[in-house]
């Protein structure tokens, strides 16, 4: 534990990809609040399935540090079964510290269906109800905490309690789907401790409570909640940061490419930046690193296959074209 670096905290989740081909999305006049269809009662046909172990934000925040070379963790609850069992051993297999693994018996690990079509997906998500606990996690230099489930207040506090005992740890808080329904208010003491938080616009806008899209307003609003660093992501129109010190507003585009499956792109970008952080890096030098690891992500299925090592990571920014650069807003 002396040696940690960053340690995610997270549900831990096997996602099934299902590919699928007769359906039809149906979005609003301004291609806006888009839904999947498809015929009700009916045999509808799909493509492929394909498995992907050991995913979720906090488990892909994990792998993601351990390819780019940092010594991470994973805390988090499998059940006593054979996809916990698979769950661990993709873990184990991408150089993730096992130390905070958990089994516990009588539950199920997290399974997840990814209903996959064209670029996006839409996943069908259900997480087990852990008895999560904390304990000793030493000091690591981050927490990377995303994506527990619905029961999980208990655990935030006690989080809450370890960053007070324990002031040179830093906190990055991807909020997940829970999270977001539990309401800013609610977790403000976890928003108030963040170093760093990431969403994407449209998750700024829902924890707000916003619904002007304008990208520097949101990025203060989120930062006015505590955090020193926001990230907002804004699909193929790029990606922001904010950092309070400085008062500073950047942007970066995205890294040209054309996407298969964008599954993970977030939790890369996150990732890599807390990974730059963690060795040294300045705010500019981390936000030209996580579109790189977002976008060789969504080249692949799953949000792991794709995942850079550091040294390939760097030739993408040696060959970056000209138009990737940070500019200030």
């Amino acid at each position: 534990m002396a040696n940690l670096e960053i340690l995610a905290i997270g549900d831990v989740v096997i996602d099934a990809f299902i590919k699928l081909q007769d359906v039809e999305v149906i979005c609003d006049e301004n291609k806006q609040n888009c839904k999947l269809a498809v015929r009700y009662g009916d045999k509808v046909p799909y493509e492929s399935v394909e498995i992907c172990n050991a995913v979720g934000n906090a488990a892909n925040a994990s792998v993601s540090a351990a390819r780019l070379g940092l010594n991470s963790a994973l805390l988090t609850y499998v059940g006593n079964d054979q996809n916990g069992k698979d769950c661990i051993e993709s873990l184990k297999s991408n150089n993730v510290n096992l130390d905070f693994v958990r089994t516990e018996d009588g539950k199920k690990t997290n399974y997840h269906y990814v209903l996959w079509y064209d670029v996006d997906r839409t996943i069908l998500v259900k997480h087990e109800q852990f008895n999560y606990q904390l304990g000793d996690i030493g000091e690591p230099k981050w927490i990377y905490l995303s994506s527990l489930g619905e029961h999980s207040f208990e655990m935030y506090q006690q989080i809450s309690k370890y960053l007070q005992a324990h002031p040179n740890i830093n906190l990055a808080f991807q909020p997940g789907v829970f999270d977001m329904k539990q309401g800013k208010e609610k977790l403000s003491f976890i928003y108030s401790q963040a170093n760093a938080i990431c969403i994407n616009v449209e998750e700024a806008q829902r924890i707000l409570g916003e619904k002007d899209r304008d990208v520097k307003k949101l990025l203060k609003e989120m930062s006015n909640l505590g955090p020193k660093y926001v990230f907002i992501t804004d699909g193929f129109e790029g990606a922001y940061a904010y950092e309070k010190d400085r008062d500073l507003y950047l942007f970066i585009p995205v890294y040209p490419h054309t996407p298969f499956e964008r599954t993970g792109a977030g939790d890369a970008f996150f990732s890599t930046i807390i990974s730059a952080l963690t060795v040294g890096k300045s705010i500019e030098e981390a936000l030209t690193w996580g579109p790189i690891n977002a976008m060789s992500v969504v080249l692949q299925v799953g949000a792991q296959k794709g995942l850079l090592s550091r040294e390939k990571l760097e030739e993408f920014l040696n060959k970056a074209p000209e138009i990737y650069k940070i500019k200030t807003i």
